[in-house]
C-alpha cells in the first residue's frame, strides 16, 4: 500500500512529507493539500504545502549538491541511475495504486507506467554516458584565411538546477522523463509535481532517495500553485525549465527570462483519413487513440477529418467498437474511467452542449455520472462548434467530413496546436506529402499518435510547446557547450 514498507517515512499522520537535502519532512506552514479521488470525489490523500521560504531553501541546497554533482564521474551516475530504476520497477505496485487512486488511471496501465519509467531512466543512463564522454576537436586552417595555429576542444557542460514540473496525466512517466537526463548530463532537480499525481510522484522520489543520490540534489516540493507557482518559475536560482501541462506554460514561458525551455502544452492531434484506407486498422487506431485513458492524454487523437465517401462506413466501425468498452472505475481495469475533477468533466460537459445545440450527430447516448463520462464520438461535427478546435482532454471524439485532402491539411494547420497528426492512406506517396504539410512535431502515419517509444524526438510546434524530448534530445537541451581554445606559437599541421 502507499505510505507503507520501505515508503512509511514519506508519510506523516495523514500528510505526506516533501523531499528536500535529502530528508522527508514536513512543511513549516502547517497547511497541506488535499488530493481528490477522482472515482470516489472525497479526499484520498493529502501533502505539505510548502512556503516559498522553503522553495528558497531547496534551491540553495539544489545549488550546492549539483555543484559537487557535476564532479561526479559519468560512469558513476549511471551506475546510480540504474540502481533507481530497479528499485522503481521493484515497487512498482504501491507507486501503480497511487495512481489508480489519484489520477483514476487503470490498473493494468498504472503498472505498465512505472515499469516503463524505470526502463527511460536505465535507458536515459546509457545514453547519457556515450553521448556526455564524447567531445569535438576543430581546427583553425578549416576556416578560410587561417593557419592551423589553434586547437579547439568542445564538451557538453550542466547547465545547474532545473525545475521540472510533470502533469497530472503521467506523473511519474513525464517527472523521470526530465529528472533522469537532468541527472546523468551533472544537473541537480527540483520537481513540484502535479496535485493530482504529487502521491505517486513522492513514492517515485523515494525510490531515487533509496539509491543513494547525494543529498540535496533531488528535491521534490508540493503545495499550491497559486502560493508557490510563479515563485518557483520565476526564481532566480533555476538555470531551466522542463514542462509539461497545459496553457500554464505560455505564461510561464513569458516570466522566465533568460533560462531555456522544455515546454509540451497539449495539441488537437487530428487524424486524416484517406478514401483507399484500411478503416479496420483505421477503427482500432481511433479507439486506442482517442479513448484509452478516457482520451486524457496529449497525444489522443482528437478530431478525424475523414474524406466524405468513407465516412459512413468508418463511423458504424468505430460506433461497434466503442460499444465494446467498458465503463467503470479504474480499480476493475475499466477502459473508461472518470477524468481527473470535476471542473475537466464540466469543461467536457460544455464542449457537448455547445456540439449539441450547433447540431452534431451523437452516435452513442450522452451519459455521465459525476466525474465519470461514457465515451462519445461526434459525427458531422462543423467548424463553429466548439469541440472541432478546443482540446476536451476527455472521452469525446469529433468527427468531420471533408471534402478533400486540401481540406482536412487546411483544418490541421489552421488549429493553434500542432503537436502531433496522423493519416490512414496505403499511397505512400500521399502519405509523405500530407506529413510534409501538416503544422505538426510529429505525424504517424497509418497509426494514431504517441508519445514514444521515450528515445524518440517528441516535440510540439505553435502553442503546442517549445523545444524538443525524447531522451537523447532532454540530455542535450540540459547542457550547454563549453569550449577551450589552445594557441599555437606557430602553425603545425599533422606529418607537415
Amino acid at each position: 500500500m502507499a505510505g507503507n514498507g520501505v515508503f512509511a517515512e514519506i508519510l506523516d499522520g495523514e500528510v505526506f512529507k516533501y523531499y528536500a537535502d535529502g530528508e522527508w519532512k514536513k512543511s513549516s506552514s502547517g497547511k497541506s493539500v488535499a488530493i481528490i479521488n477522482p472515482t470516489t470525489r472525497k479526499t484520498q490523500y493529502k501533502v505539505q504545502a510548502c512556503s516559498q521560504e522553503e522553495v528558497n531553501k531547496v534551491m540553495d541546497s539544489a545549488k550546492s549538491a549539483q555543484k559537487l554533482w557535476a564532479k561526479t564521474p559519468l560512469w558513476k551516475r549511471a551506475e546510480l541511475l540504474h540502481k533507481a530504476a530497479a528499485i522503481l520497477k521493484e515497487h512498482k505496485a504501491p507507486i501503480a495504486e497511487s495512481l489508480v487512486k489519484e489520477i483514476a488511471k487503470p490498473a493494468k496501465d498504472a503498472v505498465t507506467e512505472v515499469v516503463r519509467s524505470g526502463d527511460l531512466v536505465s535507458y536515459c543512463a546509457e545514453e547519457g554516458v556515450r553521448i556526455l564522454g564524447e567531445g569535438k576537436f576543430l581546427v583553425s586552417d578549416s576556416f578560410p584565411g587561417n593557419e592551423r595555429t589553434k586547437y579547439c576542444l568542445t564538451s557538453k557542460i550542466p547547465l545547474g538546477v532545473i525545475l521540472a514540473i510533470p502533469p497530472f496525466n503521467y506523473p511519474v512517466n513525464l517527472a523521470v522523463s526530465k529528472i533522469a537526463p537532468a541527472l546523468i548530463a551533472g544537473n541537480s532537480i527540483v520537481l513540484k509535481p502535479p496535485t493530482q499525481g504529487a502521491v505517486s510522484a513522492l513514492h517515485m522520489v523515494h525510490c531515487f532517495h533509496l539509491a543513494g543520490f547525494p543529498k540535496g540534489l533531488i528535491n521534490c516540493v508540493t503545495g499550491k500553485g497559486s502560493e508557490i507557482g510563479d515563485f518557483l518559475t520565476m526564481h532566480p536560482g533555476v538555470n531551466c525549465i522542463s514542462f509539461t501541462g497545459g496553457d500554464t506554460g505560455i505564461a510561464i514561458s513569458k516570466k522566465a527570462g533568460m533560462i531555456p525551455l522544455q515546454m509540451e502544452l497539449g495539441g488537437k492531434d487530428a487524424c486524416i483519413v484517406l478514401e483507399d484506407a484500411d478503416l479496420d486498422l483505421v477503427a482500432g487506431n481511433i479507439i486506442k487513440g482517442g479513448f484509452s485513458y478516457s482520451g486524457q492524454r496529449c497525444t489522443a487523437v482528437k478530431v478525424v477529418l475523414v474524406m466524405e465517401s468513407v465516412a459512413d462506413a468508418l463511423v458504424e466501425k468505430v460506433k461497434a467498437k466503442v460499444a465494446k468498452l467498458s465503463v467503470g472505475a479504474p480499480e476493475n481495469d475499466c477502459d473508461i474511467t472518470p477524468v481527473v475533477s470535476e471542473s475537466s468533466a464540466n469543461f467536457i460537459e460544455g464542449l457537448v452542449k455547445d456540439a449539441k445545440e450547433k447540431g452534431a450527430t451523437f452516435c452513442q447516448e450522452y451519459k455521465r455520472e459525476g466525474n465519470l463520462i461514457w465515451p462519445l464520438l461526434l459525427d458531422n461535427v462543423k467548424p463553429d462548434m466548439r469541440i472541432a478546435w478546443e482540446e476536451p482532454f476527455g472521452p469525446v471524439l469529433p468527427l468531420i467530413r471533408i471534402n478533400s485532402i486540401e481540406e482536412g491539411i487546411h483544418h490541421c494547420n489552421a488549429s493553434n496546436f500542432g503537436l502531433q497528426g496522423c493519416v490512414f492512406t496505403k499511397d505512400v506517396n500521399k502519405a509523405i506529402m500530407i506529413s510534409d504539410a501538416m503544422e505538426t512535431g510529429t505525424v504517424q502515419i497509418n497509426s494514431a499518435p504517441a508519445r514514444g517509444p521515450d528515445h524518440f524526438p517528441f516535440q510540439g510546434i505553435k502553442d503546442s510547446g517549445i523545444g524538443s524530448q525524447g531522451i537523447t534530445n532532454s540530455i542535450n537541451m540540459m547542457t550547454k557547450v563549453k569550449t577551450t581554445v589552445i594557441n599555437l606559437p606557430s602553425p603545425s599541421y599533422t606529418m607537415g
